[in-house]
């Protein structure tokens, strides 16, 4: 059998992005990145705009000092879309609303919630919680009212209000002809998400 010789793509591989990425969140400068690798600054600073590439020795050197694996700066990067037509509906207890889940069942760092509130719509008449740290209400359109225990929040499309998620809480739309959409941002997910 003869072998198939295979063609180099010559596409080019960019990693400064990711390393720059990588350094800053391991907070260092260039200067300390450099000395700790013993690399100089200017060419620390052409590899992170892709202007060179690393040797295959110094590209192992600048992921030890940053305690990252090499083969994470040439992985695709997790994404997935999630379509607000196909997302999974699920119940959070309210009344003339609709509400999809619009993060991936499985992430579990946080979670994103399409909320359809039709006129009148409301989280419930009870004050309830959710087991997370952070929760964002962001006022897509609309008019609501996010009451808590001890006062009421008044929100206006364009609106964005954080709390703690533990915090007991309720809300409505105020309006009684137009339909209020609104976005949750839960941080951790509380739940797997499913329907």
């Amino acid at each position: 059998m003869r072998p198939v010789p295979v063609s180099p793509t010559n596409g080019e591989v960019r990693i400064g992005a990711r390393l720059r990425a990588a350094r800053q969140a391991s907070g260092l400068t260039l200067d300390q990145l450099a000395l700790a690798a013993g690399l100089t600054k200017g060419f620390l600073s052409r590899v992170e705009r892709d202007e060179t590439s690393p040797s295959v020795a110094s590209l192992i050197t600048l992921c030890q000092v940053m305690s990252i694996d090499v083969g994470s700066l040439f992985s695709a990067p997790e994404a997935e879309l999630v379509s607000r037509a196909t997302a999974p509906s699920i119940n959070l207890g309210g009344t003339d609303v609709s509400e999809r889940l619009m993060t991936p069942r499985g992430q579990s760092r946080l979670q994103l919630i399409h909320t359809t509130a039709q006129p009148g719509g409301t989280g419930g008449s009870e004050l309830y919680t959710i087991n997370c740290e952070l929760e964002v209400l962001y006022v897509l359109e609309g008019e609501v009212d996010l009451r808590f225990s001890d006062h009421t929040q008044a929100m206006r499309a364009g609106d964005a209000l954080t709390f703690p998620g533990r915090e007991p809480h309720t809300w409505t739309n105020t309006s009684r002809t137009e339909v209020a959409e609104l976005v949750w941002v839960l941080i951790p997910a509380p739940w797997s998400g499913s329907s």
